[in-house]
């Protein structure tokens, strides 16, 4: 065929990736149909024979499923484990039930040169060549625990029945001098091999689900340092070349040192950018949003230590730790008075700390400017905790003496997807709103209360208190 009937398509780049080559096998599961996987599949128990690389992996059985005969579950735990257990030996089911599943793994392949594991990032492919491939089939060893126990049983049987009484028996092994081909020959026997798999002693390893950091960190290593997704060793050694002068200085002095010494400097709720750039997203966030305050998305993303996280990443970390009012960001109530807190000058338990903010930051959805006097009448707290928490979101206006967000409202310049966060946690202060509206009417009923106490001259059908006598007695004297 011609090239002109045939044309190009599309022209890939293939990258060599050996950083797993050395220990990546495919697990192949052939007694399982495509959709009765283990996916889901809990792992109780995992152990590797390197030398022979034999695997073994136990699956957890839903004990509790309508599926599962729990009569006969018991029926195999006692045939392998019998009614005397030996605590010498290792139980197979340590439930008293089969609660497990057991795989062995078996070569069907001993020649993996040929095979590769690729993935595809970018337009490209990253191809990493394997250790091996194994079959994994399901084991019965318990069947085979109650036939040795049987024999044994048998066997005991018969010596009490005084089958000892007659000749013993003694075998005798003769063995013939070997040469070399002859030992040769008997290394590669299937005897020969099951012995030496039989004597290498299991090792008990960690099984890492595939959704856990662990796993995705190995996931990484399926791609090349040389391509665009890579972030391999002669990425990092070309990373100098292709910078900028002052980059080039940060790349020869280390700030590590530096960092750790402002570390120990700082005061304990600090974080300096050494340590904001080991800890997780999450924790990251809410760093950002305590420290800032108010903070617009732009903000965030040029204060994150790694700027080439997705934005939509980001943004989902972004719902859990914080408020998105007005368009700019605060950090939620729990992270800036965490359980057990009390405020800095009354004493103020964390959790009325929440309820007030929570409250005023409700109100900040609804209008521009907060009076602090009308807030204290309706949360409640004495001025001090409302004023720590107006400064932590708000500026004094002194023409008019309100409050008003640090920053002017952004709502014109979110994103579709910001928008949609903002109609989310709309949701959330409506579900509040019976909260607040009840907050409001317990401080009018007070407010009420104690002003028709205060005005109610000589009358005593008001209940007044010690106090209140006192003062109009003295008045009348």
């Amino acid at each position: 065929m011609e090239d002109e009937d045939d044309p190009v398509v599309e022209e890939i780049p293939v990258h060599l990736s050996k950083a797993l080559a050395e220990n990546l096998y495919v697990l192949q599961y052939p007694v399982k149909s495509a959709t009765a996987t283990f996916d889901d599949g809990r792992v109780v128990n995992c152990c590797v024979k390197p030398i022979n690389q034999q695997i073994k992996v136990d699956y957890a059985l839903d004990t509790a499923s309508r599926h599962y005969d729990a009569f006969k579950g018991e029926q195999f735990a006692l045939a392998a484990d019998g009614k005397q257990r030996d605590k010498t030996q290792k139980l197979t089911f340590r439930s008293g039930t089969m609660d497990k599943q057991s795989f062995l793994s078996a070569k069907p392949i001993e020649d993996v040169g040929r095979y590769l594991v690729c993935v595809m990032q970018d337009g490209e492919m990253h191809a990493t060549p394997l250790k091996g491939i194994v079959a994994m089939r399901q084991m019965f060893s318990y069947f085979d625990k109650q036939d040795t126990r049987t024999k044994a049983e048998q066997k005991a049987e018969r010596d009490a029945d005084g089958a000892a009484d007659d000749e013993e028996l003694t075998q005798v092994t003769v063995k013939f001098a070997e040469n070399e081909r002859m030992r040769k020959a008997r290394e590669k026997s299937f005897n020969y091999l099951s012995e030496m798999e039989a004597e290498e002693p299991w090792c008990e390893t960690f099984w890492h689900e595939k959704t856990s950091s662990t796993a995705e960190l190995e996931k990484q290593k399926l791609f090349s340092g040389t391509g665009a997704g890579g972030s391999g060793r002669l990425a990092s050694d070309n990373a100098a070349l292709n910078v900028r002068p002052a980059e080039y200085m940060e790349l020869l002095i280390s700030k590590e040192k530096t960092d750790r010494n402002i570390d120990s400097l700082l005061p304990s709720k600090v974080v300096c950018m050494h340590k904001l750039n080991h800890l997780p997203l999450e924790d990251q966030l809410k760093v950002l949003l305590t420290d800032a305050k108010v903070i617009t998305s732009q903000q965030i993303f040029d204060l994150l230590p790694n700027r080439t996280l997705p934005p939509e990443k980001v943004r989902r970390v972004l719902m859990k730790v914080g408020w998105l009012i007005r368009g700019n960001w605060v950090a939620q109530a729990e992270y800036v008075y965490p359980d057990g807190s009390v405020s800095g000058t009354n004493g103020v338990t964390a959790e009325q700390m929440r309820n007030a903010r929570d409250y005023i930051l409700y109100r900040f959805t609804k209008c521009d400017r907060l009076e602090r006097s009308q807030l204290v009448t309706i949360t409640q707290l004495p001025v001090e905790e409302i004023r720590e928490i107006l400064c932590s979101i708000a500026k004094l206006n002194p023409a008019d003496r309100t409050w008003s967000m640090l920053l002017p409202s952004n709502e014109a310049s979110l994103c579709v997807e910001e928008q949609e966060i903002s109609e989310r946690q709309a949701a959330y202060w409506k579900a509040r709103t019976e909260f607040f509206n009840e907050m409001e009417r317990k401080s009018n009923i007070a407010g009420s209360s104690s002003s028709s106490s205060g005005g109610g001259g000589g009358g005593t059908g008001g209940g007044p208190t010690s106090k209140r006598v006192r003062k109009r007695s003295t008045r009348d004297s």
